[in-house]
């Protein structure tokens, strides 16, 4: 498995592109080989390409606006191409989504475009916060998606803080998912004093990423992608070297 960071993580620092270069070579200074991108200002295929390469970096997947995903599939595929990236992501379905019957609704939008995604031997994927998992007749929204896809229309870049903060268990889920989870969110979560859950670096919190990463390693996942989308008023690059210390100690890189 391969080690990234999520730039959403980093959000304020790419709104330009002078300031989005300036993230990618930061970025790989901490380390880090790989990148998701998300949340950036708008950029061409080809100054992404060029960015990366000249920073060495990979990316492994995007979070795409999902009009351009719908709406303009065939180039959305083709910009992707460009810049070497293979996992087209969907970040949230938003609130209009925010109800059971919005099974029913992805999949009337996302079947053909899954398809043409797959058919160019690349695949979308749905980013899950913590309401997939509200059950409806003892069946989860998370499970409902997956049931109306082959697994190699629809991946999940499950998010370990998510799960946790949904009361579920984050590596029976990787289990669950196994062969549908290519990418995984590296989130961590804390308990505060005030008796309140909290973003953390990871290593910071009280997921268990021992069982989470060995779960991913049996499950085919191939990026595991440090995300933390709240660093409580604290520097995000300083967040993302924390946690990327503790998971190269754990063996990944």
């Amino acid at each position: 498995m391969k080690l990234g960071a999520q730039l959403f993580t980093v959000r304020q620092f790419t709104q330009t592109l002078d300031d989005f270069a300036e993230t990618l070579k930061k970025t790989a200074d901490i380390g880090y080989k790989v990148v998701q991108v998300s949340g950036t200002c708008p950029f061409d295929a080809e100054w992404l390409k060029e960015q990366l390469d000249k920073n060495g970096l990979e990316c492994a997947i995007t979070h795409t606006a999902q009009p351009k995903i719908y709406g303009e599939t065939e180039k959305t595929i083709a910009d992707h191409k460009i810049f070497g990236c293979n996992y087209i992501g969907i970040g949230s379905l938003g609130e209009l989504y925010r109800h059971m019957d919005a099974s029913e609704a992805f999949k009337e939008i996302y079947t053909e475009p899954a398809r043409k995604i797959k058919d160019a031997s690349m695949k979308l994927m749905y980013h899950n916060h913590g309401y997939e998992f509200i059950k409806t007749n003892g069946v989860t929204f998370l499970e409902r998606l997956a049931n109306s896809f082959t697994p190699d229309e629809l991946g999940f870049t499950l998010d370990s803080y998510w799960v946790q903060y949904a009361g579920a268990d984050p590596a029976e889920w990787v289990k669950k998912l196994s062969g549908r989870v290519d990418c995984v969110h590296a989130k961590d979560m804390k308990f505060t004093p005030d008796m309140k859950h909290e973003m953390a670096y990871v290593g910071e919190g009280n997921i268990n990423f021992d069982r989470f990463l060995s779960a991913c390693e049996d499950a085919g996942t191939k990026y595991v992608l440090v995300e933390q989308d709240d660093c409580q008023d604290r520097d995000p690059f300083f967040c993302l070297k924390k946690s990327y210390e503790y998971l190269t100690s754990m063996g990944l890189k």
